[in-house]
Parts: C-alpha cells; sequence; structure tokens
C-alpha cells in the first residue's frame, strides 16, 4: 500500500471514529427535512437531518449504522456542506459521484480539491459493491434538501 493510500485509510478510519454531524437533534429552522437511506446490500442505515436557511445548508445532523465506508462518508459530506449553498451541496455531490465513478483514479481537476477528505474516498470506486456504502449519506442529504424545500415552501405559503 502506498504512502497515499495509507493517508487517505487514514483519514476514513478518523472519520468513522469522530463523527462528524453525528446525533440527530430538533432543529428550529423554517426549513427542515428528514431521510432514511438503507443500503439493502450490506445493511447500512443513515438517517440525515438538515435544516436551511435561505438558500444555505445551514445544519446537518444525522444517526446511521454500517460499515466504516458508509459512517466516515456521511461525516466527510456533514464536514463539507454544512454552511454553504444548496448549489454548493448540489457540486459537491456530483465530485463525489463522479469520484465514486472513477474506478479509483483522481477526478484530476478542480473537484479534487473541492472534495477535502471526502477524496479520500477514491479507492472505494474500485469497489463497486462498497459505492453504495460512500453514497448513502449523499443521497440522504440530496432527498432531506429536497424536503426542506418543499417544508420551506409550504411554511411560506401557509403565513
Amino acid at each position: 500500500m502506498s504512502s497515499l493510500e495509507q493517508m487517505y485509510q487514514q483519514v476514513i478510519m478518523d472519520h468513522a471514529r469522530a463523527r462528524h454531524g453525528a446525533g440527530l437533534v430538533d432543529l428550529d429552522l423554517a426549513a427542515v427535512g428528514e431521510s432514511h437511506q438503507v443500503n439493502t446490500t450490506c445493511g447500512d442505515e443513515v438517517t440525515l437531518r438538515v435544516g436551511l436557511e435561505g438558500d444555505t445548508v445551514a445544519s446537518v445532523h444525522w444517526e446511521g449504522q454500517g460499515c466504516s465506508i458508509s459512517q466516515a462518508s456521511v461525516s466527510a459530506l456533514t464536514e463539507l456542506v454544512e454552511g454553504h449553498s444548496i448549489r454548493e451541496s448540489d457540486e459537491l455531490y456530483e465530485a463525489f459521484r463522479a469520484l465514486m465513478g472513477n474506478r479509483g483514479e483522481d477526478l484530476g481537476d478542480d473537484r479534487d480539491d473541492m472534495l477535502g477528505d471526502a477524496g479520500a474516498f477514491v479507492g472505494v470506486g474500485k469497489y463497486p459493491a462498497r459505492i453504495k456504502c460512500a453514497l448513502i449519506g449523499w443521497m440522504a442529504l440530496r432527498d432531506a434538501i429536497a424536503q426542506a424545500q418543499a417544508s420551506g415552501a409550504e411554511g411560506e405559503q401557509h403565513d
């Protein structure tokens, strides 16, 4: 294993142990969404709650169980998207999906830098069965944001 692969493995293990955003909390925001995702292949589960302030992902909290890849991936995404715009979160999602589809190769562009710690999952793309593990939190994020946007729009109509 190369020193770069060892470093990536350490980043994943660090996120699996010290999980950023772990623990669901009640959010006092007008636009809140929650998504529960299950990877039926291996049993990974993630429930992710997001709160929006306007066009900003103000808060991300989650709980889950499963392999270190699934848990570390949702930890890394929490660190990346919290405090950023929905558009930036979508760009991060697309970059991470591209990384998973790149069969273990870096993206070789600005998206590598954009992904921060999530770039450590590059090797997961070599193992198709593990890609779903890495993506489960990202799928929950997209769904939760859509639900939060819908709940915020409903709240505006009832005011």
